[in-house]
C-alpha cells in the first residue's frame, strides 16, 4: 500500500509539472509572436511636422489604424484639433482601443466617437481564431524547446526519487527514521523545484518563476494561520523523536491519562489504557504535558494508614505493623519499610506505613494489598481495634474489631489466593499491537531517553 501510495504521488507530481510547463511556455511565446510591442498608455503619440496639424493628425491615425486588425474600417476626420471617428468595428473593445489612441495622440485636443459597433459574429471570431492560429504557430515552432524543457523535468524527478530512495545516506545523516524521513521528501521538493525553475527559465517564462515565489509568501501566511494546530504537532513529533521521553511499553501518566506505551507516531503517542483500551494523545499535548513514568525507576513506594485507638501504645502498632508487612518478599528490604505516626485525634492514632516494591517482579497493587491486608491482620489479631484509612479516604470510618479466627481464616485466604507476580497480558498485548506495524515508531531503543 505505501509503494503504491508513493508512486501515485510520484506521477501527480510529474504530471503538475509537465501540465505547468507545457501550458506557460505556449501562452509566452504565443504572446511574443501575436503582439507587436506597445508603447506606455501614459505616453503621447507623436507626429510629424512636415504638414498642418490636423493633415498630420490625420494621416497618423490612419497609418496606425490600418496596421491594427479590426480597426482597418475606422474613418478619421480632423477640425480644429478635434478628431472624429467613425466606421464599423466588431465589439466595444475595438472601439475603446480606437479612441484611446487617438486621445493619446499630440496636438488632439479631444475626441468624438461615433463608431459603430456591429458585434456581428464573423467579425468577433476571426481576430480570436487569428490569434489562436498565431498561438499554434508559435507553439509548433517552439515544440524542440518545450521537449526539451519536459526532458529536464523528467530528468530531475528521477533524481529526485533516487535521492529519497537512498535510505542509507539519510540515516547516516539523521539516524532517527522520522527526521530521515523528512530529509529525504525535503530533498525531492527541492530537486523537482529546481528542475521545474531551469524548465521556465528555458522557456523564457521567468516572470512566472517571480510571481510564483511572490506570491508564495504570502500564501504560506496564510496558511500557516489555518493549520498552526496541525504545524505545532508536526513540530511536536520531530521534538519527541528527538528527545525520547518514554521508551515503548512503558507505564506512564501523561497528564490525566495513564497506560503503557504502545507506540509514537508522526501524529501522536498511542497508549493502552489499564482497562486494555487504546488511547490516542496528540504529539502537542504529549510535548507540553506532564509525564509522570512508572517505569524508568523499577522500585516505586507504596503508602497506607491504619488508624487504632488511643488506649494503644502506637510505637508496639507502628512495630507489629512493619514486622508483617516485611515478612512479604515482594515487599523490598531496602529501602526499608517505614512507619510513622501520621496525626493524633481525640480518640485515635492515625499511623502511616511505607513500602517499596519492585514492579519489575512484582504487580504494585497487589503487593500493596498484600501489605495492607498483613498489618491489618497483625492489628486485629492482637486486639488492636482500628480501620484502614486510604490516603483519599475519610478519618471517621472505622471498621469493628473481629475474631482471632476470622482474622487468621482471612489471613490464610490471603497467602493462598493472591499472586502478586507481575500481569503480563497488558504487556502481551502491547507487544502484538508494536508487531502489526513496526516501522510505523519512532521511538528508538538505540538513542538515550531524555
Amino acid at each position: 500500500m505505501n509503494t503504491l501510495y508513493r508512486l501515485r504521488e510520484k506521477n501527480l507530481i510529474a504530471l503538475f509539472y509537465l501540465a505547468l510547463v507545457s501550458l506557460y511556455s505556449s501562452m509566452a511565446l504565443a504572446q511574443v509572436v501575436s503582439e507587436a510591442p506597445v508603447a506606455d498608455p501614459q505616453t503621447p503619440i507623436e507626429v510629424s511636422e512636415d504638414r498642418p496639424l490636423d493633415s498630420r493628425i490625420e494621416n497618423q491615425l490612419e497609418d496606425i489604424f490600418e496596421k491594427i486588425n479590426g480597426l482597418e474600417s475606422v474613418a478619421v476626420s480632423v477640425d480644429a484639433a478635434v478628431v472624429n471617428l467613425n466606421g464599423e468595428v466588431a465589439n466595444e473593445a475595438m472601439a475603446r482601443n480606437a479612441l484611446d489612441i487617438a486621445i493619446r495622440t499630440s496636438g488632439v485636443v479631444t475626441v468624438t466617437d461615433e463608431i459603430n459597433r456591429t458585434l456581428d459574429i464573423s467579425g468577433n471570431i476571426k481576430p480570436l481564431l487569428s490569434d489562436f492560429q498565431d498561438a499554434l504557430s508559435a507553439f509548433t515552432r517552439a515544440l524542440p524547446l518545450i521537449l526539451l524543457a519536459l526532458a529536464i523535468v523528467f530528468f530531475f524527478i528521477i533524481i529526485a526519487g533516487f535521492l529519497a530512495r537512498w535510505s542509507a545516506l539519510w540515516k547516516r545523516i539523521a539516524p532517527n527514521s522520522f527526521l530521515s524521513d523528512l530529509l529525504s521528501q525535503s530533498a525531492r521538493f527541492i530537486v523537482i523545484v529546481i528542475g521545474a525553475v531551469i524548465a521556465l527559465n528555458l522557456l523564457g517564462a521567468s516572470k512566472f518563476i517571480s510571481t510564483i515565489l511572490g506570491g508564495a509568501g504570502v500564501l504560506s501566511i496564510a496558511i500557516g494561520f489555518a493549520v498552526r494546530d496541525s504545524l505545532e504537532n508536526y513540530i511536536s513529533s520531530i521534538m519527541l523523536s528527538l528527545r525520547q521521553p518514554f521508551r515503548a511499553q512503558d507505564h506512564v501518566q501523561i497528564n490525566q491519562h495513564e497506560g503503557i506505551v504502545v507506540r509514537l507516531t508522526s501524529r501522536a503517542t498511542i497508549l493502552m489504557t489499564l482497562d486494555g483500551n487504546h488511547l490516542r494523545i496528540p504529539n502537542s499535548i504529549v510535548f507540553k504535558g506532564i509525564i509522570l513514568n512508572y517505569s524508568t525507576n523499577p522500585e516505586r513506594r507504596f503508602e497506607f494508614t491504619l488508624r487504632v485507638d488511643g488506649v494503644y501504645d502506637p510505637l508496639a502498632a507502628m512495630q507489629l505493623g512493619l514486622t508483617k508487612i516485611n515478612q512479604h518478599k515482594s515487599v523490598l528490604s531496602e529501602p526499608s519499610a517505614e512507619a510513622s505516626i501520621d496525626s493524633v485525634g481525640d480518640s485515635s492514632i492515625i499511623i502511616k506505613f511505607t513500602g517499596w516494591v519492585d514492579q519489575s517482579k512484582s504487580d504494585f497493587i497487589k503487593a500493596r494489598s498484600v501489605a495492607i491486608a498483613a498489618a491489618k491482620g497483625a492489628l486485629e489479631k492482637n486486639r488492636l481495634p482500628l480501620a484502614i484509612s486510604e490516603a483519599s479516604a475519610s478519618e471517621d470510618t472505622k471498621v469493628e474489631p473481629v475474631g482471632e479466627k476470622t482474622v487468621a481464616q482471612k489471613t490464610r485466604l490471603v497467602k493462598t489466593v493472591i499472586d502478586v507476580s507481575v500481569n503480563q497480558q497488558l504487556q502481551e498485548k502491547v507487544s502484538q499491537e508494536r508487531a502489526k506495524d513496526p516501522e510505523g515508531d519512532l521511538l528508538d531503543q538505540s538513542r538515550p531517553t531524555e
